[in-house]
């Protein structure tokens, strides 16, 4: 006898069939491994070097310091891996660091062999930066998305599941925070805060949760009166448990497209804030920061082009997957 298909199976071929989403999921895995080798693609040290003899591996052994399980040796502390002899070092694709400036002739240097994607007003290499960038953007991403998540889940679960007063008054909480000019408040905020990527990161997830604790509220309120809440209910199964165990993975559809939505939106509320170089640290290389160079260089036009196409091309494909996501988990859109 043939075995029935599971529900993950069924939307994963559901969602196959939609191309559009299938090109943006690879687009967006290609974009999650080029942040989590980010190191390894563009990087001013070597991948292993041999110096007064000895060989070294300096990008692991950055990786070693960062988590605390290593130090650097004296003898590496003041090298210049730009300096160190090529023929005894094998360097990334990308030989240099986002941060590293060169003032020496290098400055708005055009697209070249030498540097892929031309240079900044500081000599800083803008294929690094762009490499480097998309960590910083997808890190936020999907720490905002975390936080709304959160706070989304929660508040609508409560607001749906118990209904009456405890829904009046959230759903109120929710049309005051809908009122409110969200990236006015986020400038205002940010301006007030000590610019850290980490005070844009908590910003953008609490000021961005509303839709998503509306979709669950209404997936909460619709599922509570069904047949198998009403059961656990009578097998004396807690509140939490009902919301938690049996209720949410019944109204994850709805969440996962919008957790989607949210990544592109967050990532570009941030280049929306490095481009006005507001509560980014000036010291760190975002792809908006790279655009807000270029207002005023308009002959540098690709401190433009590129990091405008790695924000389009990045909240294209976010949107798309969350379209592909909603066609498949709808049964209602499935035959479209």
């Amino acid at each position: 006898m043939k075995r029935s298909q599971g529900y993950a199976a069924l939307v994963w071929r559901q969602f196959r069939k939609n191309r559009r989403a299938i090109v943006s999921f690879y687009a967006v895995v290609a974009l999650g491994l080029v942040a989590a080798f980010a190191d390894v693609i563009a990087n001013e040290k070597p991948y292993v070097a041999e110096i007064r003899g000895e060989r070294y591996f300096p990008i692991l052994r950055e990786y070693a310091v960062w988590v605390g399980l290593a130090s650097w040796p004296a003898s590496l502390r003041d090298v210049d891996w730009h300096d160190v002899d090529r023929a005894q070092a094998t360097f990334p694709p990308i030989p240099y660091s986002p941060e590293r400036i060169d003032l020496a002739g290098e400055s708005f240097a055009p697209p070249s062999p030498r540097h892929w994607l031309g240079t900044d007003q500081l000599g800083r290499d803008v294929a690094a930066g762009m490499v480097h960038g998309t960590r910083i953007s997808l890190t936020i991403g999907l720490v905002v998305v975390a936080i709304q998540l959160g706070i989304g889940v929660v508040l609508g679960g409560l607001a749906g599941y118990y209904g009456g007063w405890v829904d009046i008054a959230l759903s109120r909480l929710f049309e005051m925070m809908l009122s409110i000019p969200i990236f006015f408040l986020i400038l205002t905020v940010a301006a007030v805060m000590p610019p850290s990527i980490y005070n844009v990161m908590i910003i953008l997830g609490l000021t961005g949760w509303i839709e998503i604790a509306r979709f669950v509220r209404s997936e909460f309120y619709r599922l509570r009166s069904l047949d198998f809440v009403q059961a656990a209910r009578s097998l004396g199964v807690s509140n939490r448990q009902i919301m938690f165990r049996h209720i949410l993975p019944n109204a994850l559809a709805p969440v996962l497209v919008s957790a989607s939505f949210g990544v592109a939106s967050a990532v570009l509320a941030e280049s929306a804030l490095s481009f006005l170089g507001v509560g980014v640290p000036a010291e760190l290389v975002t792809w908006g920061s790279i655009l807000a160079v270029s207002r005023s260089n308009t002959f540098a036009w690709w401190l433009a082009v590129f990091p405008g196409l790695a924000i389009f091309v990045t909240v294209t494909a976010y949107n798309l997957l969350g379209d592909g996501l909603r066609d498949a988990l709808d049964p209602r859109l499935r035959n479209r």
